[in-house]
């Protein structure tokens, strides 16, 4: 019941913040959670230090826990490194490519334009994002993988709050034009489409929506 009860929260607190119901500072008062889901402030603690594991939220010593608001310019630096890496991934991507490799690819691929229809926003994300790290997986480079985990996860927050949906269609028509490079061994192509898939998606973030509510209790009832 615990452990059904702090997924509870995470997921409430996560949708919130995903659909733009909590803006980036709010502060999460522990009691105030536990008395909008009937729970002890122990589950709160737990939920929260989950959320922070996410960087949806961070954690400050003495003054609580308070919605992630990561910088454009953290943004930006993630995406240089990714681009970075994910260069040099697709072009030793393209030399141990394989019938099996790309089948898993075309399977993910298939996965996210389900999603991006219908209007699956984190699940959307994570699949947009996972892309990336399947390929890194698919060659067998697990350290590489778990690096993208973790820069793709800083990046996670301005993704699902500022991606609309087209930009996230495009990611999807863009990764399926990625995987037509790679079945074509065509390795300049499949760089060249990556490299620009990435900025793409950095150019594509919106920083001028409509601020959502700081009322806790209102944006968790919706």
């Amino acid at each position: 019941m615990e452990t059904s009860s702090t997924s509870q929260i995470v997921e409430s607190l996560t949708r919130a913040i995903v659909e733009h119901r909590l803006h980036p500072g709010t502060k999460l008062a522990e009691q105030k959670l536990a008395d909008h889901f009937g729970v002890s402030r122990t589950l709160v603690r737990q939920a929260l230090f989950q959320l922070s594991q996410n960087r949806l939220i961070r954690l400050e010593p003495a003054r609580g826990a308070f919605v992630a608001a990561p910088s454009v310019e953290e943004a930006k630096q993630v995406f240089a490194v990714r681009r970075m890496l994910e260069v040099e991934m697709t072009r030793a991507f393209v030399r141990q490519v394989s019938p099996a490799k790309l089948k898993a690819l075309r399977e993910h691929v298939a996965q996210e334009k389900q999603a991006v229809s219908n209007q699956d926003v984190p699940g959307r994300t994570e699949l947009l994002g996972d892309f990336h790290v399947r390929m890194a997986e698919l060659m067998g480079n697990e350290v590489l993988a778990e690096l993208l985990r973790d820069l793709i996860s800083r990046c996670a927050l301005i993704t699902l709050m500022y991606q609309s949906t087209a930009a996230a269609e495009h990611s999807n028509e863009e990764h399926a034009d990625i995987v037509k490079a790679l079945a074509a061994r065509d390795e300049e192509l499949a760089v060249r489409l990556m490299n620009e898939h990435l900025l793409h998606v950095e150019e594509g973030l919106t920083f001028d929506r409509k601020l959502p509510t700081n009322d806790l209790s209102l944006a968790l009832s919706s």
